[in-house]
């Protein structure tokens, strides 16, 4: 983050005849952007070659306005495509050629054919420990690619082959002219095979609300033509993994700081930069405590977010890391009122205390339209309340406790070392 502290005789001094430049000089900074044609053909060299190419994409794509000449690049060779948790939306969710975010909670195609491949294409990705695992043991039997505008980034985690410094949309347009078209074959009936089922699924319930239930009914409900900001936690994982994102700049999400509180006011400023255009922020009953004053700037100017609480009682991406890895120890991570004589919610099913807050309660004081549902039956209900009531509104959906976000990679463990339930 940068922070801009103008004195107060600056910020009010007044600017008369000002235009902005057309062309700006920064002495510190001049990347180079157009791409060495050398080094693109070289990749398209390496792709021709190629028995089992990924093309893995990130954050990068979305900046350069790149996502056109991406999906060209993937439908000419024929070669699957993940999608960083940046890059959702670079690359339509609902393509054949999709198989999925990468990484710590990605897929099984995606993570697999990460650790199979023999050619990895990535664009406009930093190759974060979140993606590769255990770095020592991340594609070892692959060449690498790397296309990207900033030089640090490169052979910064892990060495690259074939470097091409640049922006993502110009080499992309000049490797689109080179590489020759490939037919599918039989890597690509592998990676079918590791998407049997869906690129994600989880199994749903006719007596609890499961979380991932909601979040691809509103994706089938938008048809992918929504805006979705995300708080950070489980929701955060389970939207990226089960909303099918068709356009760039569509997911508004705090990847790299994972940030608390990020995905309300990300809304808000959706909503009010694309009037007319249907703005989500899927949160947990954690986060959305962080900004959640903001109801009231929402209320006041009737900002037309539709605010999703996927509410389990619990904070719970820390809960799941204290069951999963720490003995089921639970410590301050339960949000209902306890008395001094609670243990450690062992039965969290069976739990009859309070949660707090009462969020439609809350959003009535607020004077905002808030609907619940506690039993599957009344999800699709509350969505369409949600979705026809104009101006703001809160949809609660008490969702079960103890679900947890998989797969799962372990810390330290490589992609291929997935847990695919608790």
């Amino acid at each position: 983050p940068v922070v801009i502290d103008l004195p107060s005789d600056v910020s009010r001094a007044a600017v008369e005849n000002y235009s902005y430049p057309s062309d700006i000089a920064i002495r510190s900074y001049r990347p180079n952007v157009t791409g060495h044609i050398r080094q693109i053909k070289k990749a398209a060299e390496a792709i021709a070659g190629a028995k089992k190419p990924v093309i893995y994409a990130g954050g990068g794509v979305v900046i350069s306005g790149a996502h056109k000449e991406l999906t060209a690049l993937a439908q000419k060779t024929n070669i699957p495509v993940t999608l960083t948790l940046m890059g959702l939306g670079a690359f339509p969710g609902n393509h054949p050629l999709f198989i999925g975010m990468p990484g710590m909670h990605g897929s099984k195609a995606a993570n697999f054919a990460l650790q199979e491949t023999d050619l990895i294409i990535s664009v406009g990705a930093r190759f974060d420990d979140r993606v590769t695992g255990n770095v020592e043991h991340f594609a070892q039997n692959a060449r690498i690619i790397h296309m990207d505008i900033d030089p640090a980034a490169i052979s910064k985690i892990i060495k690259v082959d074939i470097p091409v410094v640049g922006d993502a949309k110009n080499i992309l347009q000049q490797l689109n002219s080179l590489v020759e078209s490939r037919e599918p074959g039989d890597w690509n009936a592998q990676v079918e095979e590791w998407k049997e089922g869906g690129i994600f699924s989880f199994k749903d319930s006719e007596e609890q609300i499961k979380p991932q239930a909601v979040i691809r009914r509103i994706s089938e409900l938008t048809k992918g033509d929504a805006v979705v900001a995300t708080e950070v936690g489980q929701h955060q994982m389970w939207t990226a993994q089960y909303y099918h994102f068709t356009e760039p700049r569509t997911l508004l999400t705090s990847g790299g700081l994972g940030t608390m509180g990020f995905g309300l006011p990300a809304a808000m400023g959706a909503a009010m930069s694309h009037p007319g255009k249907m703005v989500f922020n899927i949160a947990g009953d954690g986060s959305i405590q962080m900004n959640i004053q903001e109801l009231a700037t929402i209320s006041l100017n009737q900002i037309p977010v539709k605010l999703v609480i996927l509410n389990n009682s619990w904070l719970g991406m820390v809960r799941q890391w204290q069951d999963l890895f720490f003995g089921r120890r639970r410590s301050s991570t339960c949000l209902r009122r306890r008395p001094e004589t609670c243990g450690d919610c062992t039965t969290p099913q069976t739990c009859k205390r309070p949660y707090i807050p009462d969020f439609v309660s809350l959003s009535k004081s607020y004077d905002i339209p808030a609907f619940r549902a506690e039993r599957p039956d009344q999800v699709e209900e509350v969505l369409r309340k949600g979705l026809e009531t104009e101006g703001p509104v809160v949809m609660e959906f008490m969702v079960c406790d103890d679900e947890n976000v998989f797969p799962m990679v372990p810390a330290g463990k490589p992609l291929d070392d997935l847990m695919l339930e608790g």
